[in-house]
């Protein structure tokens, strides 16, 4: 316990010591130096000094996982701040919108009462107004005059903006438009604000007070952003129109203000205006009365069904009237799934309500950003965005496809995009190295990228099994792709007939791999695959042909002689492998082998052509296959059958005799064999050659050549 004490203390006083002001290490290791007894004080020290630093980092640890929690705790707290101070602005703007609408409609009461003072109140009310807007103020000829005066001072715009009696000028100002990606200046504008609409006009040049139509923005389609200042931009505010958005610079913040203030203000009341129009248009209207009937017969012949009155559908709810430029907003921020569960919560509502006229004009508003949603989430999933993120980053724009009822577009589009992300990650491989290694990094991709394509597609289009024939489609056509380029680097090249079946040998293993997902395109490989492989089949027999018939043409009919015994052994395990298990009855003294060097060639060369078309094997290739056998072992065969006629020397006859032997009774029994495990059925073809020859061998008619 003292001894704890001890160190208890001694760690405080070092403590002390090394967070003094004044610390100097030289001066402290040199003091602790003369100090210590020996070596054994200096490593109790320095344990001392590591416990220190250990506690030291704890406690920095504790502290820092504290403040990081009172970080957190603090920017909490400030959000909810800022979440009330909005609330709390959004009630003071709907009170001070509330107090303006009383003021308006008591002096619109006076001015009923005195037209006059009306008239002089409207012209000295805001003198930021220009002097067209004081004139609208008088009367509604004003307001018509002045709506005329804009369509003289704007060319291009008459047919754009037809003259009615509710249409008038609220506020109109120059100002300038800059790049919103740049923030370049593009051009001087003069702006006119309607009561329904934002019309925005460029200057001639050469003509003072006259403008040239540039575009004309519905104020319930129109969102207003205020933009920060940011010297040198700044007195700037943001239009926002689906799909595009502007930027504008007022004179100074004053005029950016009352853009500001003007432009919120008309669209509040353009959306009174239609809110009171659609409770206008839902008030039942009452059923004209029937005029009285002088038939006293007319009680009897009439229905008893009573009349059923149409039902109302309330749109007045706020949600409703806010839906299209709340869609206008979750389009501009890319919020696309509350743009569709504010669609689906809209069908749900009038589901089971009658289609009225004031519920079509709503669908027609709600089907044009519908539309404006559709082509968004179509560039989503169009080639040219951004391949990257595998097949998953497709999800969310294909998810609300279908949900909005597009799920045939949803799935072309989605498989268009795995096709061009396919066909990119092939052409970005490149081509270095052996052969087999490209094929093994082509099969890689393009199998690994069908098997994800498949998994999402499953997950995205699980409720729709129309759409799965489409998949396939999709998934033969890929196939087709991946094949032009496995065929380029493994036929197109003249590759040998061993690397063209290990190249396709790791085809077929990496397309067994869709079996995960019960997809199977075992055939459609085979059918793109079979026309390469015959060519492959029928360049090489034709070199083994050649070959075999040159070494006919140089054949003296003489003994093996191999010089050494590992050569014989080695050409022991070489027939060995071939299937030849007799072959040591054939070899004799020291290192001769009584066959000739021609009839061995021939034994190896048809034998590894046999091994290699069978991996090559499928059912549509089982002619070409037995008849290029059969071709290449006729060459030897009638070779052996002609020489046996022609050789009139009896010990040459004997050892053509005795390769015959090898060639009838060895050779072609171990081709048939092998080539019957291999493909599953026996081949007669081969059969009936072994027996024609033998026949041949028997009856020796002639001495003429049959090659």
């Amino acid at each position: 316990m003292a001894l704890s004490l001890g160190e208890g203390g001694g760690s405080s006083r070092l403590r002390r010591q090394l967070e003094s002001g004044g610390f100097a290490a030289g001066e402290y290791v040199k003091q602790l130096s003369q100090q210590s007894d020996g070596d054994r004080d200096l490593q109790e020290h320095r344990q001392r000094i590591q416990a220190l630093s250990e506690e030291t980092a704890q406690s920095l640890k504790r502290n820092v996982y504290q403040n990081y929690r009172q970080f957190i705790e603090t920017a909490r707290e400030i959000s909810y701040l800022e979440s009330e101070m909005y609330q709390l602005s959004h009630i003071l703007t709907e009170q001070k919108g509330i107090m303006e609408a009383v003021t308006q409609a008591l002096l619109l009461q006076a001015d009923r009462d005195d037209p006059a003072l009306g008239a002089r109140r409207a012209a000295a009310a805001d003198p930021f107004l220009p002097l067209s807007a004081k004139e609208a103020a008088a009367s509604e000829e004003g307001r018509q005059r002045t709506l005329t005066t804009l369509l003289e001072k704007v060319e291009g715009c008459r047919h754009l903006l037809p003259e009615s009696p509710g249409k008038y000028l609220v506020y109109n100002g120059d100002l300038v438009e800059y790049d919103a990606d740049h923030m370049a200046q593009i051009q001087r504008v003069h702006a006119f604000l309607m009561n329904d609409c934002l019309l925005v006009a460029t200057t001639l040049p050469n003509r003072r007070g006259a403008y040239r139509y540039d575009a004309l923005y519905p104020l319930d389609r129109l969102a207003v952003v205020n933009v920060k200042d940011n010297p040198p931009m700044k007195d700037m505010f943001k239009l926002l129109m689906f799909p595009e958005s502007r930027i504008f610079q007022a004179e100074n913040a004053k005029i950016k203000k009352e853009w500001l203030e003007v432009l919120e203000e008309t669209k509040r009341n353009q959306a009174l205006s239609e809110k009171r129009r659609l409770e206008q248009e839902a008030l039942p209207r009452p059923a004209p009365t029937p005029p009285e009937s002088t038939n006293p017969f007319e009680e009897d012949e009439e229905e008893e069904e009573p009349s059923a009155e149409e039902e109302v559908v309330d749109l007045s709810l706020e949600w409703i009237q806010e839906l299209p430029e709340d869609l206008d907003v979750c389009i501009a921020q890319r919020d696309f799934e509350g743009a569709v569960d504010l669609l689906d919560k809209l069908n749900e509502y009038l589901g089971d309500k009658p289609v009225s006229q004031p519920v079509k004009e709503l669908r027609a508003k709600v089907d044009e950003r519908v539309r404006q949603l559709t082509d968004v989430l179509v560039f989503e999933l169009s080639p040219d965005r951004s391949l990257r993120g595998g097949p998953r980053a497709t999800r969310r724009a294909v998810s609300q496809l279908i949900r909005l009822g597009q799920s045939t577009k949803a799935c072309e589009l989605f498989l268009k995009n795995r096709a061009a992300a396919v066909q990119t990650a092939i052409r970005q491989l490149r081509i270095e190295g052996a052969t087999l290694l490209y094929i093994h990094k082509l099969c890689h991709v393009f199998f690994t990228s069908l098997l994800e394509t498949a998994r999402e597609f499953e997950t995205d289009f699980a409720g729709n099994n129309g759409c799965y024939s489409a998949f396939v489609v999709w998934a033969r056509s890929s196939m087709r792709m991946f094949v032009d380029a496995f065929s380029k680097q493994v036929f197109d090249s003249k590759e040998s007939l061993s690397t063209a079946a290990e190249c396709v040998k790791v085809a077929k293993e990496h397309c067994k791999q869709l079996s995960e997902i019960g997809l199977d395109l075992t055939f459609v490989i085979h059918a793109l695959l079979v026309k390469d492989i015959k060519g492959a089949l029928q360049s090489y027999k034709d070199i083994i042909i050649e070959a075999t018939k040159h070494r006919n043409s140089e054949e003296m009919w003489r003994r093996m002689n191999l010089m050494t015994p590992e050569a014989l052994g080695k050409l022991r395990e070489e027939m060995r492998s071939c299937g030849v298990g007799n072959f040591d009855q054939y070899t004799g003294d020291d290192c001769w082998v009584n066959l000739s060097y021609t009839v061995v060639a021939f034994t190896k060369q048809t034998m590894a052509f046999l091994e290699e078309a069978l991996k090559l094997y499928f059912p549509e290739l089982h002619m070409v296959l037995l008849e290029s056998l059969v071709e290449i072992i006729l060459v030897a065969v009638q070779h052996v059958d002609y020489s046996l006629r022609c050789e009139q020397d009896p010990e040459k006859k004997a050892f053509i005799r005795q390769n015959a032997s090898f060639l009838y009774e060895t050779v072609l029994p171990v081709v048939e064999k092998r080539f019957e495990e291999g493909v599953g059925k026996p081949a007669k073809q081969l059969q009936d050659l072994r027996n024609a020859s033998r026949l041949m061998r028997i009856n020796p008619e002639s001495t003429t050549s049959v090659v």
